[in-house]
């Protein structure tokens, strides 16, 4: 679009380089080229835009093949206006002095005429191309075809159109049949993937049994190796056995004799200790006899010395109560009392001398008056 700028009522158009310009005044072409600059006069200028750079128009179009399948078709043009006059006179490119708009709409028309005679030659080659062609050729025919036919159209030479490349992106089914088309491209992938398993798992099965052979090899050579290995051991351990039972037995003979050795050792040794000991018992027993026969003597003497104390002392201890007894008797002739009382009284004393411990004695009244009328009875006589 180009850029207008008001000043004192005059207008300055400042164009694009990818812009060819064309300024009419009064019916008469004053400026004509691409990137122009200049003022004019919005009351007497005629102004028109025409882009001559390459443009990208897509679209997508539905047609039906051969077999009454529906398929879209996604396609781009690329065109350029190759002649801005003769385009400028065949589509309204004119422009807005006040505001450099385009009074309509010419990109919009040049887009309708080359989608539809680019729809046109694609519906006529998709119509004689059976559904399964076209999603494999399709492509490549379509593009050509609409190629051929954008070159061939008059209108678009007349119009000042050129065509600078058509593509065609994809020419698809509907959601349903492309899966349906799918489907047997997938099985067969499925069928492939499958067999692909089979041989991996037929190839996992052999290496398998190949590692399970190996391992069965290795246990039965493992299985010999531990018999020879058992036997081996078993001969070692007879090996070991007599060569421990002729060092038991060597041993044994030198235990016995080192035993018999110490046994006459021992028994000389004992029969020494026996004479020593002997003579010593004699020894001890001569001198326990001769302190036993001293000790006896000593003893008999002892005892024969406290005999005759004791007799000496009971001799006295005699004499002495036989003088006591005396006297006592004495005493009793001599206070007047008969023989009879004083043996009573005599035997009441030895009786009281030979009597236990008394703590208390209970008199009776009647013990007491017949003990007193006695006296009374001694005393009067």
């Amino acid at each position: 679009m180009a850029d207008i700028t008001r000043r004192l009522g005059m207008r300055h158009l400042r164009g694009a380089p990818t812009s060819h310009i064309r300024h009419h005044r009064s019916g008469r072409l004053v400026h004509d080229g691409p990137g122009l600059s200049f003022w004019f006069r919005p009351l007497t200028a005629a102004l028109s835009e025409v882009p001559v750079d390459d443009r990208e128009l897509a679209m997508t179009f539905h047609a039906r093949t051969s077999d009454f399948q529906d398929v879209a078709v996604q396609a781009t043009v690329t065109f350029r206006i190759a002649d801005p006059a003769l385009a400028a006179a065949r589509l309204d490119f004119s422009i807005d002095p006040e505001t450099g708009v385009w009074r309509g709409t010419p990109l919009e028309q040049l887009g309708t005429l080359l989608t539809e005679t680019a729809q046109q030659h694609a519906l006529d080659v998709l119509a004689r191309t059976p559904l399964s062609s076209a999603l494999v050729d399709g492509v490549a025919a379509v593009r050509e075809r609409v190629a051929a036919g954008l070159a061939a159209e008059p209108r678009l030479p007349a119009t000042g159109i050129e065509i600078v490349a058509v593509r065609v992106m994809a020419v698809r089914p509907e959601p349903e049949v492309e899966r349906a088309l799918r489907t047997p491209a997938r099985e067969q992938i499925q069928q492939e993937a499958d067999r692909a398993t089979y041989e991996r798992r037929a190839v996992a099965v052999e290496r398998e049994r190949t590692i399970a052979e190996n391992e069965l090899a290795s246990k039965i050579e493992l299985a010999r190796r531990e018999e020879q290995l058992v036997d081996q051991r078993g001969t070692n351990a007879r090996r070991e056995a007599e060569e421990n039972a002729a060092a038991d037995a060597v041993r044994a003979r030198a235990e016995a004799a080192r035993t018999v050795k110490l046994a006459e050792a021992e028994a000389e040794r004992s029969l020494k200790l026996a004479d020593a000991e002997a003579a010593r018992s004699v020894k001890l027993a001569e001198a326990e006899a001769t302190r036993s026969g001293k000790l006896a003597a000593a003893e008999a003497e002892r005892a024969v010395r406290l005999a005759r104390a004791e007799a000496e002392a009971a001799r006295e201890v005699g004499e002495a109560r036989a003088q006591a007894q005396a006297a006592w008797l004495r005493v009793h002739a001599d206070a007047g009392v008969d023989g009879t009382t004083t043996l009573h009284a005599l035997t009441g004393s030895r009786l009281a001398e030979n009597l236990p411990h008394i703590d208390s004695v209970t008199i009776t009244p009647d013990v007491l008056t017949g003990l007193l009328a006695r006296l009374g009875v001694q005393e009067r006589a």
